[in-house]
Order: C-alpha cells, then structure tokens, then sequence
C-alpha cells in the first residue's frame, strides 16, 4: 500500500466524525505522547474522539493533558471495545500490525471503522485503509505533527497539543541524542516550544520522578545482573522474575535500562531480557553497523534498525541459551 495523499485525509476530515485513536501494547512517550497530541487536534477540529490504551503505561507519563480521558482496555474492557465498534474512524499510532493491539486486536478488526495508521517503523503488514507512515521519521509524534501541518492547521497547535507530541519526540530520540534527530526534529521541537510546550517541566516529569524502588532496582540491575561479552562487543541484562518481586517493579521502571549495557565502551549491542510469566521479552539496542531489528527476527520480534524487541515462549536459562547461540553467528556477520 502507498501513502495516502493528504487531501484525502482532508477529505475524510471534513465533517465531524466520531474517531477513536489506539496505541501499541504498553505504550510509551512517543505512543501515547503522539495519542494525545493527536486526540487533542481532533477535538480542536469539531471531532468526537476517545483515546484506548490496550494495557497500562507508567506513571511518569500520566501528566500528560488529556490523560484522564484515556480508556485503559483492561480496567474497562466493555468501554475500550465499545469506542472501537460505534467509531467511523481507529487511528493507530506508532504500530503497524495489529497484533501489537494484545486482547483488543479483534475488536479493532471487528470493527466496521476505516483504519489510519501512522507510524515510523519498519515493514507494515498493511491493514490500515490510509496510511501515513515514514520510517525515517524519528517519532510518531514528529509524523502527527509533520500531518497537522500538511492538514494546513499549523495555526491550531497550542500547549495541549505541543505538550504530549514533544514528551514523544523527546523519549523516541533519547533526548535529542539518538542518529534519528534530524534537521527536522530540531525545526518540529521550535514550533512546539512556540505552541506552549515547557521542555523542562515535560523533562523532570518523565526523568526526574523515580520511585526509591526503580532507583534502587537500577543499582541492583547494574551490580548483579549484568554480563558483558566483550568479544561479541555485546553486553546483556537479565532480569529473573524474583528482581520484579524484590523490588516491586511496576510498568515502566525497567524503561531505559538496556541503555546502560549499550553505553560500556566497546559495546555496539545492549540487550535486556526479562521474565514475564511464561515469556522472556527482549529489548535490543545498537550502534555503529548492528541491526537491532535483525536480531530481533531471531525472536519473534522487529523494529527499528537501532532500536527493537522480540519475545519467545521458553523459561529464562532457555532464553539466554537461545541468545548466545544466535548471537555468536550474528555478531560475526555484523
């Protein structure tokens, strides 16, 4: 499938519609920092839009404006499905398969609503009815605000908007640190910044509010589960069900910390495996010539080339013998 040209989501605009916007499993800044940015533009427009999140997402995020309108799927299953099937529209941000919608896949498909996606990863599958997707783009949020811009409604942005769609470009670039933060990027953060969003305050909400938990289980993580390959310039975090037990890990305290294995000099892949019920979910993160997403098709995942995730159904000794087999030929060819 092509892009879809932007009059046609001029088009399909042009009257009030009734739109609800979803996001990816667990989502983080960039899925529901562009949700909301999104969520907001559509109101501002004369929409009636609901936002669903298919599980939940970390407390640092709940600052955003608009929070409190978020349908958490499962705190309110009957709600999440109900938006899906009365909608005309689903805009689905930040993932391009629908499998990334966990329990509420079906729901979505079910559903007799057109589909938007806009996303900026690699290889969509193709179920959406319109598509705006670049996966040069650093972020969804750069896409939705790249979008309303072409939608020729630049004058419409304000704080409510710029707020969420700069805390998603500002994760998804690791603030500002990352090889996806272009030109562009840096042009996208001066419009927001002029719309009223407070970079400071957006980045001690997100940074700068740890519970004394997630700081001590960084430490832990850092001291004791850590293994560095130095010969495969690689370096591994494994995280057993009982770290999650000691130290009351809560979604989003393991946020980041793959990024501690990539930044030991020498390292070009960091990778974090961690326990979750009958799973081992991995997190990869390279640089220089690793492909991240690569790796992770060993593991039932994808991604971006420096940044992905995958998961296999296998208890964590299993897991971790699967990777340093996988990895041995992979690194050799990187």
């Amino acid at each position: 499938m092509g892009q879809t040209p932007i009059e046609t989501f001029r088009e399909l605009l042009a009257r009030p519609r009734r739109i609800a916007i979803t996001m990816h499993l667990k989502p983080d800044g960039d899925a529901l920092g562009s949700s909301l940015g999104l969520y907001h533009y559509l109101v501002k427009k004369g929409h009636r839009a609901s936002v669903i999140s298919p599980t939940d997402y970390p407390d640092f995020l709940k600052w955003m404006p608009g929070n409190e309108a978020v349908v958490v799927g499962p705190d309110d299953p009957e709600k999440a499905r109900w938006d899906f099937e009365s909608a005309d529209l689903i805009f689905c941000l930040d993932f391009n398969e629908l499998s990334r919608l966990g329990e509420f896949e079906k729901a979505v498909q079910d559903s007799e609503a057109e589909t938007v996606m806009i996303d900026h990863h690699l290889e969509p599958v193709g179920f959406e009815t319109y598509r705006y997707w670049d996966d040069t783009a650093s972020s969804t949020a750069e896409l939705i605000h790249r979008w309303i811009v072409e939608m020729g409604d630049a004058s419409l942005l304000d704080a409510d908007i710029a707020a969420p769609l700069y805390a998603g470009v500002m994760t998804d670039t690791g603030s500002f640190r990352f090889t996806n933060t272009s030109p562009a990027v840096h042009r996208m953060v001066a419009d927001l910044l002029e719309a009223g969003a407070d970079p400071h305050a957006i980045h001690e909400q997100i940074f700068a509010n740890s519970t004394l938990d997630r700081v001590r289980l960084t430490g832990h993580v850092l001291s004791n589960c850590l293994t560095v390959l130095p010969e495969l310039r690689t370096a591994y975090l494994r995280l057993d069900k009982e770290v999650f037990r000691q130290f009351n890990v809560r979604t989003g305290d393991t946020e980041g910390l793959v990024n501690y294995a990539l930044s030991i000099k020498g390292i070009d892949l960091g990778i974090m495996m961690s326990a979750q019920d009958d799973m081992v979910k991995f997190s990869f993160r390279s640089r220089n010539e690793v492909s991240a997403s690569e790796l992770a098709g060993h593991f039932n995942g994808g991604g971006h080339f420096y940044a992905a995730g995958g998961r296999i159904k296998a208890d964590m000794d299993t897991a971790e013998k699967q990777l340093l087999e996988t990895l041995k030929d992979f690194m050799a060819g990187s």
